[in-house]
């Protein structure tokens, strides 16, 4: 039997203090498929470790600066989003897309917290926006980089992108670099679509009809001289080549997903929650098959069950506020505050129910408003139909103690329908009231189906100062693949380190794409 490092790849006991149960009765003792109840779960934890349900265990795949070519390209800080290509005809072979969100100044620099430097800053553009690593097969079934493949490639924030439709943004038809890549999602044909989030934090911002500028926090533009207006789009990414481009039509705001679905007519539609207090949740609707180049975007109005059109040449309000449809584009947030948008508590990640019109939107808290531990919204869009203007909304679960979760974040959908998420309590509150009963943020399943209904069950537990991100399975759910993302990140200093994880003793934490398996993950998709 291959050795296990118990350290690393730690079995937890159901609930904590239970007594372990025999797999084999665990396994014989449950119901099957969607009516499957995790009996026993993860108690919340408080431990630098990636901790498990019975039954699961876990692997590296790759984590930052590992060789993902052989051109000596690194694996990028703080994965965020994953997507798995297979390549045809190669079961055992696969691209893996992770984002890489934000830098650690600290960790990726070295920076103190004292004089910046360029060096430190280029350092930290490598860092961010993503990385295709091919991924295959290897001992006993677990997937393992290729570090030589031609597959490897890395966009950062240095890496030229077409705007897609041909558009011109202060004077330029190409940004420079994609940053601040949150979640994301797969078109119909097979493309990556990578989203900037807190795009802000790298060159600053200019707010509508605002002619000062908002510094950055990062402070890139002290050292580069790149317009903002380059950032706060969806990047579609081609998984076999590297070939990006910037889509103006989805808006530009915090994305934190692009999620397509297949529309009867065969456009695609694209659901995307703009990631900030009191924002909004958009729907686009592409104008032709097979390309997200041109189209519409609407707004939700939550209250009324509609979406509202930002089309310029459809509201007169529009029209008096902004010269061009890409104004209103840039400048999104403000377009959809005056046709009456419903204002959300940080719409995170959405997933659409396999087989159903119904649209799950993580919101995950809104502390302004007193709500700290968030809530799942159900959009069901009229007659199963995605291209319909009117919708049902209703809360699907809400966060609390009661429920055994906090700030829902990522979702996704296994086989069997059942619901995944992971939770996102920031670095700075966790262990703090009120989140002192969550622990460390989690890995939960919901199932769909039965009499645990809309019931979490939390199955894992994350880092000190981490969190879950990126859910994502093979296609034949025998692997999930998880981002931890940002272990450590409330460290002072690389001598007062709070995480040590993946590696150990006095080792700098790592940001590192897992692969979950084992008999539960088994049973469960049975």
């Amino acid at each position: 039997m291959e050795n296990v490092d118990l350290n690393r790849r730690k079995f937890v006991q159901f609930m904590g203090g239970a007594a372990a149960l025999a797999q084999s009765s665990l396994l014989t003792s449950c119901a099957t498929g969607t009516n499957y109840k995790v009996d026993k779960t993860v108690t919340p934890k408080r431990s630098d470790e990636v901790e498990l349900s019975y039954g699961l265990t876990y692997d590296l795949v790759v984590k930052w600066g590992d060789q993902i070519n052989s051109k000596g390209d690194t694996f990028g800080f703080n994965n965020d989003y994953l997507a798995f290509t297979p390549i045809e005809g190669k079961d055992d072979e696969a691209i893996l897309w992770a984002n890489h969100e934000a830098p650690s100044p600290m960790f990726v620099g070295g920076y103190d917290g004292k004089r910046r430097t360029k060096s430190q800053v280029d350092k930290e553009r490598y860092s961010v926006g993503g990385s295709l690593v091919k991924i295959v097969k290897g001992c006993c079934g677990k997937w393992e980089v290729d570090s030589d493949s031609e597959y490897g490639r890395r966009l950062t924030a240095t890496t030229p992108i077409p705007y897609s439709n041909n558009e011109t943004i202060k004077g330029k038809k190409t940004a420079i670099g994609t940053l601040a890549n949150c979640a994301g999602g797969v078109t119909p044909w097979g493309n990556i679509l990578t989203c900037e989030e807190n795009y802000e934090n790298f060159y600053g911002e200019y707010f509508y009809k605002e002619k000062k500028k908002k510094r950055a926090a990062y402070g890139w533009d002290k050292f580069y001289n790149l317009h903002p207006y380059q950032y706060g789009w969806v990047v579609e990414v081609n998984p076999f080549t590297g070939e990006a481009k910037k889509h103006t039509g989805i808006g530009r705001y915090s994305h934190e997903c692009a999620t397509c679905v297949k529309a009867s007519d065969g456009r695609t539609v694209v659901y995307s929650g703009d990631d900030r207090d009191n924002e909004h949740i958009y729907k686009f609707i592409s104008k032709k098959e097979g390309s997200l180049s041109e189209g519409e975007l609407f707004v939700a109005d939550i209250k009324n069950g509609k979406w509202l059109s930002l089309d310029i040449n459809k509201n007169e309000t529009l029209k008096q506020n902004f010269k061009t449809q890409l104004d209103l584009l840039i400048d999104t947030r403000a377009a959809a505050k005056m046709v009456g948008a419903t204002p959300c508590d940080r719409p995170e990640d959405i997933e659409i129910q396999p087989g159903t019109a119904n649209v799950f939107v993580a919101l995950t808290n809104n502390k302004r408003k007193g709500n700290y531990h968030g809530s799942i919204l159900r959009i069901s869009e009229k007659d199963g139909d995605f291209l319909s203007m009117e919708f049902s909304a209703n809360d699907f679960v809400v966060g609390g103690e009661k429920s055994g979760f906090s700030c829902p974040d990522n979702l996704a959908f296994d086989k069997n329908d059942n619901l995944w998420m992971v939770t996102d309590i920031s670095g700075g509150s966790i262990g703090k009231p009120p989140y002192e009963s969550f622990g460390n943020n989690g890995l939960f399943y919901i199932p769909m189906k039965g009499p645990n209904s809309g019931k979490a069950f939390q199955v894992g537990s994350a880092p000190f100062d981490a969190e879950f991100t990126g859910i994502c399975f093979s296609p034949d759910f025998k692997t999930l693949f998880l981002s931890v993302q940002h272990p450590g990140e409330k460290s002072k200093d690389l001598k007062n380190l709070r995480s040590n994880w993946p590696d150990g003793g006095e080792n700098i934490p790592r940001p590192s794409v897992i692969q979950v398996y084992g008999p539960l993950l088994d049973k469960l998709m049975s």
